[in-house]
């Protein structure tokens, strides 16, 4: 019985830290939404807990996807994302060094928005909103990360009501036809792999 009281307060605190906590995005995850005009389902299950780190802005407003780039400044200047840099001399920019800059001998060098994500996320006790897997989940591992991927968006959206499996399928559809990392062909066959 302890156990079960255990592990059902320790699944209250989870979705509690996931209900109020910021999301820090790398720049794969957002830009799912952002390409495919879906960004709206991020502002109702998260709204004004969503953090861009200052290395996805910048990736985000390369010259050439300029309607992307218009798009994030929108809603930056409307407050409905907010960015974050990473100052020198900080814990978050050690951190970020060393996951993007100067890895440890072995170890492998991470993109500057991941890294951002990560460093930021474990500093301020945030969310990693990331669907790059594998260059991640060694460091949500290691960091005790909260972490979520586009599919886990999805699956959010579709238990608050907002999207259908019908809906899923197409927003699915639409986010792989511009080249979108997801996991499964469709949202109902991620749907399989999570029940």
């Amino acid at each position: 019985m302890d156990l079960e009281l255990t592990l059902y307060t320790g699944l209250i605190h989870k979705r509690k830290r996931i209900m109020t906590n910021k999301l820090f995005f790398d720049t794969d995850c957002i830009s799912s939404f952002l390409w495919v005009k879906e960004e709206n389902i991020l502002f109702k299950l998260y709204p004004g807990r969503i953090v861009l780190p200052k290395q996805v802005y910048d990736e985000l407003c390369n010259p050439s996807i300029p309607h992307i780039k218009s798009k994030v400044n929108q809603l930056c200047l409307r407050g409905d994302i907010s960015t974050k840099e990473i100052l020198t001399d900080t814990e978050e920019y050690n951190l970020y060094y060393e996951l993007a800059i100067s890895p440890p001998k072995g170890e492998k060098r991470i993109g500057k928005g991941e890294a951002a994500a990560i460093a930021l996320a474990k500093t301020y006790d945030g969310i990693i909103a990331s669907n790059n897997l594998r260059d991640i989940s060694k460091y949500v591992e290691k960091y005790n990360l909260e972490h979520v991927a586009t599919g886990d968006i999805l699956v959010t959206a579709l238990n608050a009501g907002y999207i259908d499996e019908t809906s899923g399928n197409q927003i699915w559809r639409n986010m792989l036809a511009r080249r979108r990392m997801l996991p499964t062909k469709t949202f109902t066959d991620y749907l399989k792999t999570i029940r």
